[in-house]
Formats: C-alpha cells, sequence, structure tokens
C-alpha cells in the first residue's frame, strides 16, 4: 500500500510556549483555507496542540485529503478554519537530483574500475559517492529508523561533500606538502565536522537554545546551504589559481580548466538562484526547479577531467554529418511543434502548410550555422578555434607590449598555433630608414641559418598584397631564376612562401615572413586575409615598441644624468634646499638632514616657514626680490632654531625638530634658474662652520695668550728685582726696630704685600714660560685623588662633599704630573670659591674613544653666559677684591693644550658648573 504523507502547506514554529505559523504560502491548503503568518494554532479535529510537532502526528491520523478542523487564535479572537489536507508530494526538481545522483554514481564507479591508476582517482570516487548520497538521500516523512537513516546520510553528505572537494582541489594532480600531514586535512575538515556536530546537538537535545526546534533547524539548514556554496566556490578558486601556476603539463592544465569550469557552471546558477536567497531567508523562491538544471554540468566536466577530457574520440570526417543531422533534428521539432501548436494535421490549410515550410526553409541555415559555430568551439576545435577567432583581438593588444622581442615572440607563435604553420619569421627596416631589412627573429627553424642573408629581394615598396614564393627550393620561380644567387640562396634557407608587407603611415617597416602548413600545403585566401589584417596591426606595434625603446633610452639618459646631479649635489659638505616661487621645498640634500635634523620626505612639499623658526625665515624674506647672490654670515642658530620656536619646534607648531645642536652658518640665498635662464624659485645654501668658528675662536684666544705671556714674562722680571729690594729692606728694617711695634706692623705689611706681589709675579711667570718639560706617563686617577686630598680639609671646612669617581682601568697619559695636579687644584679652588654656602664636588674620570676624560661638576652659582668667552682670559675674574688673580684658568688652559688635551665648560647660572677635560692616552710601544 502507497504511504500518502498528508501536508497542510505551513509551517508551525514553537513561540512564547504557543505554535504559531512561521509562514503560509498563499497557495498551500492551509493559505487557500484563510491561515496567515502569526495564527496561533490552538486545536487540530478537537486534538489540543501544544507544540510544533505534535501537528505532524495529528495530520498523519487525519490522512491525506481529509478535512480537519482548525481553531487558531487571531488579533485575540478564536477562528475556526477548515483546511483540506493535501498529499505531499515531490518537486520535480528531486527527481533530476536522482539523476545527477545517478550521473555521480555511474562516473565515480567508471573512474574507480576503469582509471583507478589515474591521479586521485579514489580521492575523486569518494567525492562522486558522497555527492551521490547528497543527491539521492531524502527521507519519506515516515519518521522512522529507515527516515533516521537517510536523513543523518544527507547530512553527513551535505557538509562532508563540499569539503572533500575542496580537499581534492588541493591534492590534484599533487598535493602540497601541508595538506600531506594531518593538521593540514584536519584544517579542511574542521569546519565540516563542526557543522555536523551542531546538527547533531540540535538534534539530540544537548544544544539548548532559546529558538524552537524547528526555526534551529530552519537556521542549520540555511547555513549549510551557505556553507556548501562556500566551500565549492573556494575549491574553485584553488583550481583557478593552481590553473594559472601549473606549467609543466599541458593536459593537466587542461584537467584543471575543466574541472574548475564544471564547478563554475554547475554551482554559479544554484548559488544564485537558490542557495543565496535561501541563506538569507528567502522561502518562496520561483526558480528552485531551474536552479538545479546545472547540476549535471559537475559530474560530467569531472569525469571529463579525470579520464583526460576526453570521453571518446571523434572522427574529423563525421563532423559536417553530425552538424547536418543536428540541424535536421532541430528544424524538424521545430516544424511539428508549430503544427500540434496549431491543432490537427489534416485541420491545416495548404498555405498554413506553405508557410510553416518556409518557415522551416529558413531557419535551416541560421540553426546549421549556430550548431557549427558551438561545435567548433567546445567540441571540434576548442582552444584553436578561440584562437582563431580571437587573433585579430590579439594583434590589436600587440601595440601595448613594449619589448619588441617580446611582442615579436608572442605574434610568432600565436600565427604559428593557430594556422599551423611550420615557421614563421620577421624582417625589419633599419630604424634610421636607410639600408635593407633585416632579419630580426625566426620562430620553427629546424636547420641554421647563414650570417650573410641577402634579402634585397625585400622592396622597401610593394606594389601587391605579399611576396609569394611556389617553390624556394629545387626548381625554382621564373620569377626569380634571374635574381643574384646570394638572394636566392636565401630565399631557400629561409624557406618561407609568403612575405607580407607591414605597412605603417605609408611606409613598410617589416615583413612578415610564413611558410606552408605543417601538412605542406598553401593557406587558403582566409587565412591570407587574416595575415594581411594582422600585419597592418604588427606595424603599429613594431612602430610603438621602437618609439618605446628610444624613449626609454633618452630617459635612462635623463636618469643618469639626474642622477650625476644628485650625486654632486649629495657629495657637497654643504646644505643645499631648492624651494619654488611658493617656497615649497623641491630639493633637500642628505647635508641638510644631518644639519637640520627633518628627513627628505618630511621636508619634500613643504613651506619654509614651517620648517625653519621665523627668526630663520626673516633672513630668507630679506632678499626677496633682489638680484644676485645674497650672503648672510656667521649665523648663530641655536639649538631647536632659536627665537620664534617652542622647546626645539618650528613656529607653526607642525612638530619638526629643527636644528638639534646648536650651529653657525654662512647662508647663501641665490636665484635658481632653468635652462632658458627663466628663475624658478630660489637656491638656499649651508655652509656649516661651526668647527670652522670654534678653531678661530681658539686661534685668536691662543694669540690673545701669546701675547699677554710674552707681555706678563717682560713685567714680571722688571717688577721682580724692585719688588726683592723693597722687601729686603723692610726685613733689614724690621730686625733695626725690635722695640717699636707700631712701625713693625707697617713694615711686616710691607714684607706681606710684596710677597703677594712676587706670587703674581712668578704665577705670570709660569703662565709665560715656554721652556720644555719632561714628560712620563701619569696615572691620572692617582694625580686626581692627590690632589683632593692636598684641599681636602679646605673643603670639608668650607661645607663641601667630595664624590671621585674614578675608573680603575683607566690607562696612563703622557704629562707631566706636577703640572696636572696644578691644573686639578685650580679647577678644585675655583669650585670651592663658587659653592659659599656649601655643596657638592663632583669628579670622575673614564676612558672613551682612545682618550682620557675627566669631569668636574660643583652646585655653585655657575657662570653667566655674557661671561663664558673670557674665562680663560688672564687676570679676569669674577671673585672679590684680594681673592684672585684671574690667572688661574689662564694658565689651566695653557697647561692643557701643552699636553695635547682640551678642556670645554658648560654652566648655567644658579646650576652649577662642568669642566670637561680630555687626554691623549699613553701609546704602548710596540715591540719589534
Amino acid at each position: 500500500r502507497k504511504f500518502r504523507l498528508p501536508e497542510d502547506g505551513a509551517i508551525w514554529v514553537d513561540r512564547n510556549g504557543r505554535v504559531e505559523a512561521l509562514h503560509v504560502p498563499q497557495y498551500s491548503p492551509a493559505g487557500r483555507a484563510g491561515l496567515r503568518t502569526g495564527d496561533v494554532l490552538l486545536r487540530i479535529n478537537g486534538y489540543k496542540i501544544v507544540t510544533a510537532t505534535e501537528v505532524t502526528k495529528v495530520l498523519l491520523g487525519a490522512g491525506a485529503w481529509q478535512k480537519a478542523d482548525y481553531l487558531v487564535v487571531r488579533d485575540g479572537f478564536e477562528v475556526p478554519i477548515k483546511v483540506t489536507l493535501a498529499e505531499h508530494t515531490p518537486p520535480t526538481a528531486l527527481y533530476y537530483q536522482y539523476l545527477v545522483a545517478l550521473a555521480y554514481l555511474a562516473i565515480g564507479l567508471f573512474v574507480f574500475f576503469r582509471r583507478g591508476s589515474a591521479e586521485r582517482a579514489t580521492h575523486f570516487y569518494i567525492l562522486c559517492l558522497a555527492s551521490f548520497i547528497l543527491s539521492a538521500f531524502h527521507y519519506t516523512g515516515k519518521l522512522n529508523n529507515f527516515d533516521k537513516v537517510v536523513y543523518w546520510g544527507n547530512v553527513a553528505a551535505g557538509v562532508f561533500a563540499p569539503t572533500i572537494f575542496v580537499h581534492f582541489c588541493l591534492s590534484f594532480p599533487v598535493a602540497r606538502n601541508w595538506i600531506k600531514r594531518a593538521w593540514g586535512i584536519a584544517l579542511v575538515y574542521l569546519p565540516a565536522v563542526a557543522l555536523l556536530a551542531l546538527y547533531a546537538g540540535a538534534a539530540s537535545g544537548v544544544l539548548r537554545t532559546a529558538i524552537p526546534l524547528i526555526e534551529l533547524r530552519w537556521l542549520l539548514d540555511r547555513v549549510w546551504v551557505l556553507f556548501l556554496t562556500v566551500m565549492y566556490l573556494a575549491g574553485v578558486v584553488v583550481l583557478s589559481v593552481r590553473y594559472r601556476a601549473w606549467n609543466d603539463d599541458a593536459i593537466v592544465r587542461q584537467q584543471l580548466k575543466w574541472l574548475r569550469n564544471g564547478a563554475v557552471a554547475g554551482i554559479l546558477p544554484f548559488a544564485t538562484l537558490y542557495a543565496l536567497p535561501y541563506a538569507v531567508g528567502i522561502v518562496e523562491n520561483p526558480f528552485v526547479d531551474v536552479a538545479v538544471l546545472s547540476l549535471p554540468l559537475v559530474p560530467l566536466t569531472w569525469a571529463w577531467a579525470i579520464v583526460r577530457y576526453r570521453l571518446m574520440d571523434v572522427d574529423v570526417i563525421f563532423q559536417q554529418g553530425y552538424v547536418h543531422t543536428l540541424a535536421t533534428l532541430s528544424v524538424l521539432a521545430v516544424f511539428y511543434g508549430l503544427i500540434f501548436s496549431l491543432g490537427k494535421f489534416e485541420d491545416l490549410s495548404s498555405s498554413a502548410m506553405i508557410l510553416l515550410i518556409l518557415i522551416a526553409t529558413f531557419i535551416f541555415q541560421p540553426i546549421r550555422n549556430w550548431i557549427q559555430e558551438q561545435l567548433d568551439r567546445y567540441v571540434f576545435y576548442k582552444e584553436s578555434y578561440d584562437y582563431r577567432l580571437t587573433l585579430i583581438e590579439f594583434a590589436r593588444e600587440l601595440g601595448s607590449e613594449t619589448d619588441l622581442q617580446k611582442m615579436l615572440s608572442a605574434a610568432a607563435e600565436r600565427i604559428r598555433s593557430t594556422l599551423s604553420l611550420e615557421r614563421v619569421a620577421f624582417f625589419l627596416a633599419p630604424e634610421d630608414r636607410g639600408g635593407p631589412f633585416q632579419l630580426e627573429m625566426i620562430s620553427g627553424a629546424k636547420e641554421r641559418l647563414p650570417q650573410d642573408l641577402d634579402l634585397s629581394f625585400l622592396p622597401a615598396t610593394l606594389g601587391k598584397p605579399y611576396l609569394f614564393f611556389e617553390r624556394t627550393r629545387g626548381s625554382l620561380d621564373a620569377i626569380i631564376q634571374n635574381w643574384p644567387a646570394s638572394a636566392r640562396q636565401t630565399i631557400a634557407a629561409l624557406d618561407l612562401t609568403y612575405y607580407i608587407p607591414c605597412v605603417v603611415r605609408g611606409r613598410t617597416i617589416a615583413y612578415l615572413g610564413a611558410s606552408r602548413n605543417v601538412k605542406g600545403e598553401f593557406l587558403t585566401s582566409d587565412d591570407l586575409e587574416l595575415l594581411q589584417t594582422i600585419s597592418g596591426y604588427l606595424a603599429i606595434a613594431i612602430e610603438n615598441a621602437r618609439l618605446y625603446r628610444s624613449l626609454q633610452r633618452k630617459v635612462e639618459e635623463y636618469e643618469r644624468l639626474k642622477e650625476f646631479s644628485e650625486n654632486i649635489v649629495e657629495s657637497i659638505n654643504v646644505g643645499i634646499l631648492a624651494a619654488d616661487f611658493e617656497d615649497r621645498v623641491e630639493s633637500w640634500n642628505s647635508r641638510m638632514e644631518e644639519l637640520t635634523g627633518i628627513s627628505r620626505e618630511q621636508a619634500l612639499g613643504r613651506r619654509l616657514d614651517e620648517l625653519f623658526p621665523p627668526v630663520l625665515c626673516r633672513q630668507f624674506e630679506a632678499p626677496r626680490g633682489q638680484t644676485g647672490i645674497h650672503h648672510i654670515y656667521k649665523l648663530t642658530i641655536p639649538a631647536g632654531g632659536g627665537q620664534g620656536s617652542d622647546n626645539g619646534h618650528n613656529g607653526d607648531g607642525s612638530g619638526l625638530v629643527v636644528f638639534p645642536r646648536e650651529v653657525t652658518c654662512n647662508i647663501a640665498i641665490a636665484p635658481l634658474v632653468s635652462k632658458d635662464q627663466e628663475q624658478i624659485g630660489r637656491l638656499i645654501i649651508f655652509d656649516d662652520i661651526t668647527e670652522r668658528a670654534e678653531l678661530e675662536r681658539q686661534l685668536i684666544q691662543a694669540d690673545k695668550l701669546t701675547s699677554i705671556g710674552l707681555l706678563a714674562a717682560g713685567v714680571a722680571h722688571e717688577v721682580n728685582t724692585p719688588l726683592t729690594v723693597i722687601s729686603t729692606y723692610a726685613q733689614m728694617l724690621a730686625r733695626q726696630m725690635p722695640g717699636d711695634d707700631q712701625k713693625s706692623v707697617l713694615l711686616d705689611k710691607i714684607a706681606r704685600q710684596t710677597f703677594r706681589a712676587s706670587e703674581i709675579v712668578n704665577s705670570l711667570l709660569n703662565f709665560s714660560r715656554t721652556s720644555t718639560t719632561e714628560f712620563e706617563d701619569v696615572d691620572l686617577n692617582r694625580v686626581v685623588r692627590e690632589t683632593v686630598s692636598l684641599i681636602e680639609h679646605q673643603l670639608s671646612k668650607a661645607g663641601i662633599r667630595v664624590e671621585v669617581e674614578c675608573d680603575d682601568s683607566l690607562s696612563p697619559v703622557r704629562g707631566n704630573a706636577g703640572k696636572l695636579q696644578q691644573v686639578f687644584l685650580n679647577l678644585f679652588l675655583n669650585a670651592r670659591d663658587a659653592m659659599e654656602g656649601g655643596g657638592t664636588l663632583r669628579v670622575k674620570t673614564w676612558a672613551e674613544e682612545g682618550a682620557a676624560k675627566v669631569s668636574v661638576s660643583d652646585t655653585g652659582q655657575g657662570i653667566a653666559p655674557d661671561l663664558m668667552p673670557r674665562i680663560y682670559d688672564p687676570f679676569f675674574t669674577t671673585k672679590p677684591a684680594r681673592k684672585g688673580t684671574g690667572l688661574g684658568l689662564a694658565v689651566t688652559y695653557g697647561i692643557v693644550k701643552e699636553h695635547g688635551g682640551s678642556i670645554s665648560v658648560e654652566s648655567r647660572p644658579g646650576a652649577g658648573t662642568c669642566f670637561r677635560l680630555e687626554f691623549p692616552l699613553a701609546r704602548k710601544p710596540v715591540n719589534a
């Protein structure tokens, strides 16, 4: 007995503790009876409905084609509705899917048993088997154990078939290394396993959500449809990538192409017409049946590919027979279709019959041509047919290729493959339009050509469409028998039958040479017409390639000149920037980067007032409008840019730090002119003379000290003698008046003052002394510690804490220990005098860059900036009267220079002073 599954056509779901109509199709039994979406179901035939699953049970009890009494709640009112139940009939598309399933199974079994040795044949069979289950397994609705097996088989095949397809695409023809490993396979199959787990969890009740079970099932089905579509499209992408990358085997490329094309042709309509609308929630879709029509293309093209893209050999002899047979059958189908659509055959009038015969006669040739084109394109010629149709388009696109050799090679190969020619050659005229044509390239030549080819038979202007040589060897054409032997030998060596001129703007710039086809036959008139058309495009392409090559040479020459000019600018040890009339930077060399701290990328395109502080921009504006070169000498720019800047940033707040250190520059501002002597901007040159200015200052200081030293030496010698006399007589008078205390006090003051004057004279002598001093290896740490110990009592008494940090690994220096001790003693005493209220004296020694360095810093009152240039001047002092001679730092400076060292100072008022000394390390003797 046939099982009849009753249905009302509505989708019932559990929602808010009630059974509600989620969707009621218009032409379903429920829709025709008046049920609406949103109705709440209370009873069917008196049975109380609590859950949506009870609807199916009650309908099974009622039976198909029976009337059922529904009681629903609509807008708060109970509404009774009589529904005539219908029998669930499978859609037509389901039977079509069964055919697709049988195709999958047959192809899989054929490949497995007949082509089992082919690449990935077993994998392909499993894929076909899963696709068969997906297309064929549909449960009956009896809800028995058989239905459960069918349902879960369909679910499993639904999630694993697309996954197996992706795995197959990644593995065919050769699997990549990562897909061979366990983690790679797990990565591919993990989404399918997760989706199947969701199905199992929802069905078993393990996965509990607020969504009703039917809605959850519907949601999972939508997710599955989207998953299936995405996985198949992902396989298409993988096949496309592998097809483009695979160059080892043309057959494999064809297999990959047909696998890809079949998947696209089968899945894309299915995804567009059914999968995507269903995934977004569109239930009523009139294109559902149409969506499955393309599915057979998938197994057919897969089988085509797996058996080396050919199911049977088709003899060329029967091609025309196939075309005429199919055309005749098509016309007969149209003829009889029209007859039956108009009525019975015997009822037709003679005029109607004549009209039908005329229609059949007129449509035969168009139908035949269309079938011929389709068979030529997809069965007989395939790729070569497309090549022939697209050869003109290919020739048009040759102009986009700028490499002459690549363009000619591509053209030769395309022409040979399309027309089945043995050889193709190109002969080009010289670019200077003088001299004979020259062989540029030949494709397909089996013998080596002689070097001295005589191409004088190719004229600069040909009065006919092409040159034709029926016989190139043996018995020559009569037309060439009188030609020079060298020309005849060249024609025989080239063995080309046709020479077609390539003309552009009335000038022949090349010849296209073509041989007979591979069968030894002459070309047809259609072939020659095609070659003549191509020759015109080739002429344009050759002309373009030559123009591009000439332009490229000029560009390369320009680039060389530009690079040469930039190298000159970069090699100059001055900062150079070029700015246009709007003061936007056009050029910025590396020296400017070092000088300002702004990179070229940051500077280019910015205005000068965005890069430099206002004080400098005003200097740039001063010479605007003037002719000639404007100079700014010895402009000192403090670190950060000076006036108008904020914490080292430029005035407009753009955040570009300028001049990370204080520099002294000579600036030259000159007009920037073109080769036509037109001013196009300004050229600003920064010459960093900081070191030169410092050397000049030191030279002036040294010269000053030398002059003062010579003067001091003369004064000291002249003053020393009367001081000695005064001191001697004062002491003698003091001894002669032992009882006169008043006079003794005066004489004692005289003696002390002469002694003080003598000390000053001795200091002057030490300062001016130019005699050589014996140098030896000196431990600088020891000198520092001994000097600190000499005045440690004085420093402690003044409330000064001493911190000494000596580098024990410091190598010795060449010098005089006594003089170095005098240097540190002067610095320590100056530090003591600067810290009248106490403080900290820090002394540190270390080695750096092959030199010994010492820093002496205090926490005293510091030195005013305007006094810094004078601190080494003799007799200059800021100490109160009778507390200093002003010679300490001058002597210190001289001793440091005598030792080949340097001394520098940093000081801020109220923040203390730090002297830094540097002495060269003693060189160790090298054993011979």
